[in-house]
């Protein structure tokens, strides 16, 4: 079934946080290595990407909760899945199997429980992150012409990444957490060019994440300056996650509402981090919260970031089902 007309009739529910429910493993340097990277030279104990390849029973674990939470999309466990992330670790060989493979045991638990439920299909978007480079800023002070990057290194580095996830079966793609719209229109540019070499399109969700009370990205750009920066895509969706908690979203969000072209997407931490780096805000109160974006109808799709779990996405998909989606 095409996403594209269930979107019509109701809101979609994307899964949470990936990295807060790998932390509930435990998971010692000996997972994260596994057999394939046993004589690896540098540590890789949290590089959650890798368990695709190491420890695929539990992200099939997670992404089966996540769906028996009420979840209609999972991600794919690919956030930092491109060659210039994976470099920290020496991994770049290993790019487009973490890809491929993440993609594939998503989409196969997905497959499960659409054919439990043929009425509620389940769907893969291909998770692709802002990596830890910035097309747009110095990160020397004394330096401000200076780029550790450049747009066409970003760019074939997504290539990569979006070929894998494609080739593994997502049915969406996910250019998620921008803080620098240069990379996420390298990331564009970069899936188009996959999309012509291969002769096959799947939907684009974008989704930035403002960074302050200023209302802007890590870049600088307004709400609206990143929605015009990337209309020149036919996307699927167009978004906020990350930075802030619902309640400080909302006001971002209602700017998409008012000018996107496309449908709006959100998925919020659980709050704002305390002073040890942890989320609070209880599923009832994000529940409640995201509730207000739902009676305002601007939303499309709906899902939790950092901090949330299976029991914040089965409130936010009991709450979604009572609404109707926004209409453009």
């Amino acid at each position: 079934m095409d996403i594209r007309e269930i979107l019509k009739e109701r809101i979609l529910v994307l899964d949470g946080a990936m990295g807060t429910m790998i932390q509930r493993f435990k998971l010692t340097e000996e997972d994260f290595r596994g057999k394939r990277f046993k004589n690896h030279w540098k540590p890789l104990q949290g590089n959650n990407d890798l368990l695709a390849l190491t420890r695929p029973d539990v992200l099939r674990s997670i992404h089966a909760e996540y769906f028996e939470a009420g979840a209609d999309i999972a991600e794919t466990n690919t956030f930092s899945g491109t060659s210039i992330a994976q470099a920290d670790y020496d991994l770049q060989e290993a790019v487009y199997d973490i890809n491929y493979l993440s993609a594939k045991l998503a989409k196969e638990v997905a497959d499960e429980f659409t054919a439990k439920e043929p009425h509620k299909p389940r769907f893969v978007a291909g998770s692709m992150g802002p990596t830890n480079r910035t097309a747009s800023l110095s990160p020397d002070v004394n330096r401000p012409g200076f780029r550790a990057i450049t747009f066409d290194e970003l760019k074939d580095a997504y290539k990569e990444q979006a070929r894998g996830l494609i080739e593994g079966g997502a049915d969406l793609l996910l250019v998620e957490t921008v803080f620098d719209t240069l990379n996420a229109k390298a990331a564009l540019f970069g899936i188009q060019e996959v999309f012509d070499e291969l002769n096959k399109e799947i939907p684009i969700m974008v989704s930035g994440t403002i960074t302050d009370a200023s209302g802007r990205t890590l870049s600088g750009q307004t709400t609206e300056a990143f929605l015009t920066s990337v209309s020149h895509m036919p996307l699927l969706s167009i978004g906020l996650n990350c930075a802030l908690g619902a309640k400080e979203m909302r006001q971002y969000l209602q700017i998409l509402d008012k000018k996107a072209p496309f449908m709006v997407s959100a998925h919020p931490n659980a709050g704002l981090p305390n002073e040890f780096g942890e989320y609070d805000e209880t599923p009832e109160l994000m529940g409640s919260q995201i509730e207000d974006f739902l009676n305002d109808g601007i939303l499309n799709i709906v899902g939790g970031c950092c901090g949330t779990t299976p029991d914040h996405i089965r409130v936010i998909a009991d709450l979604a089902a009572q609404h109707s989606p926004r209409m453009n």
